[in-house]
């Protein structure tokens, strides 16, 4: 099949956003090699589009920078627009990605969290986050936990607070937050 003047461009995205990627993560080209086996010449030539992306190659830099394979090419979007997420990046390099979108209501987002300074919060609302990945440290006042994955918080947003990685790697959460008090509720079990 031929390839079309699209398939050309999207394909030519690929070096930047992979460097993006690499610079956004402080990697270097030698840690992303180890990683994924590819040579340093090779994703070198990736970066700068003297090299083609193909699948083979592909697959292991989604896999080391933890991205759908999909975000590395830049698809176009198909099907219904509104199941798109759009992530929001700080310029600390956390990222938040709304799964909801309900003004008014509970809503719900996958954070990834970087290190960052303590600085205690409030604000109205309840919040409640589910640890998937890395060691969160917690404070709520004057009380602190460290929680692992599997491991959930709730608490009322209103007691000062401030929750990120308990060491130097990023953190993932599951975050929940009901602006008017809302809160998750568990079934009664039997």
């Amino acid at each position: 099949m031929p390839t079309t003047d699209d398939d050309a461009a999207l394909l030519a995205a690929v070096g930047p956003r992979l460097r993006a990627l690499r610079h956004a993560r402080s990697w270097t080209l030698e840690q992303v090699a180890d990683t994924t086996g590819i040579s340093v010449s090779t994703l070198s030539r990736l970066e700068t589009g003297r090299r083609s992306p193909s699948l083979d190659l592909l697959l292991p830099l989604a896999r080391a920078f933890r991205v759908a394979l999909d975000d590395l090419v830049a698809a176009p979007a198909t099907g219904d627009p509104r199941v798109h997420l759009r992530p929001f990046r700080h310029r600390t390099g956390s990222v938040l990605v709304p799964l909801t979108d309900y003004p008014g209501r509970l809503h719900v987002f996958k954070q990834v969290l970087h290190p960052r300074p303590q600085r205690l919060t409030t604000h109205d609302g309840r919040a409640w986050f589910c640890v998937l990945a890395g060691t969160v440290r917690l404070v709520v006042e004057d009380d602190e936990s460290r929680l692992q994955p599997g491991d959930v918080a709730a608490f009322d947003a209103t007691r000062p607070h401030w929750f990120g990685p308990a060491g130097d790697d990023p953190v993932e959460l599951l975050h929940l937050f009901g602006p008017h008090g809302d809160r998750p509720r568990l079934p009664e079990s039997d």
